[in-house]
């Protein structure tokens, strides 16, 4: 991996965390559960948080974008999400939620001259981001955005995740990996066990049909393991995910990208100590 995208997973590592409190945060459950939005599990809000800024889309179009979902699974949340509140209710509410969420992860410094530091060089790569195309990316890049540095923080984390994860999709795509495809050889990889993708709602039958699939192929032996070419294969992928992911990074000097990794740090122990997010997740960050 070369030092300019080594660099590009580096930041993907600490921004992720960020973003992803919203989904598991107490404080975003109340804010999920003022809107309406049933809270005895993450899903009911998760696919909210994150569908609205596309607006009142359907199933199919969720489905196309996050992925890695079985469509039954989508299908339970949307349309019917849009039922309980309009999409800018729930981008409302979200905004109100990440406050909330930062306030009590970082406390004083949610307000500090730090997190405004950070915020103004996250929000110059967000800004930089060529969102054309990408359309979780595009749809969150086209909101306001956020007064108060905290938030706007949060919006940049989440612009540049969505940025990286549209590009992730192409890259799956061109490897022609169909969403449980993906799943399956990356738990080939030991990206995460494979009781972690459970969570995205794919039968066993549906697992067992991928498997056999990509043995065919060459890319898995018949325990699930990846063969070399599956691990080549999962290795591209993620090379081009980290590729596509690159241009807005290059708004920062290397100074101000060190800065931020130093000012990121912090942030990123909190979130990690907090204890809200999982040890383990679909995502496989620390193992890819």
């Amino acid at each position: 991996m070369s030092e300019e995208l080594g660099r590009v997973r580096q930041m993907w590592h600490l921004l992720e965390p960020l973003h992803a409190v919203l989904y598991y945060a107490p404080e975003a459950f109340e804010e999920a559960a003022v809107l309406g939005y049933r809270t005895d599990e993450r899903w009911p809000s998760y696919f909210a948080w994150r569908a609205a800024p596309l607006g009142a889309v359907d199933a199919e179009r969720v489905a196309e974008t996050f992925y890695s979902f079985s469509p039954r699974m989508v299908r339970e949340h949307i349309p019917a999400a849009w039922s309980v509140a309009s999409p800018d209710a729930v981008v409302a509410a979200r905004t109100k939620a990440v406050d909330r969420t930062y306030r009590t992860l970082f406390g004083e410094q949610a307000t500090g001259p730090e997190i405004t530091e950070a915020a103004a060089l996250a929000r110059r790569v967000a800004e930089a981001a060529d969102v054309t195309g990408r359309p979780l990316a595009e749809a969150n890049a086209a909101l306001p955005w956020p007064d108060e540095p905290h938030q706007a923080l949060w919006h940049a984390a989440t612009v540049l995740r969505e940025h990286r994860g549209d590009g992730h999709v192409a890259a799956l795509a061109e490897a022609g990996l169909d969403p449980v495809e993906s799943l399956v050889s990356f738990a080939g990889i030991g990206a995460a066990r494979p009781e972690v993708f459970e969570s995205r709602a794919w039968s066993d039958e549906e697992w067992s049909a991928a498997r056999g699939r990509l043995v065919k192929r060459g890319l898995l032996e018949e325990d699930g393991s990846a063969t070399e070419a599956g691990r080549a294969l999962r290795t591209e992928v993620e090379r081009r995910t980290d590729e596509q992911a690159a241009a807005p990074w290059r708004a920062l000097g290397e100074g101000e990208r060190e800065r931020l990794v130093e000012l990121l740090g912090p942030l990123w122990v909190a979130a990690i100590g907090s204890g809200l997010l999982p040890s383990e997740t679909t995502l496989g960050i620390g193992k890819v």
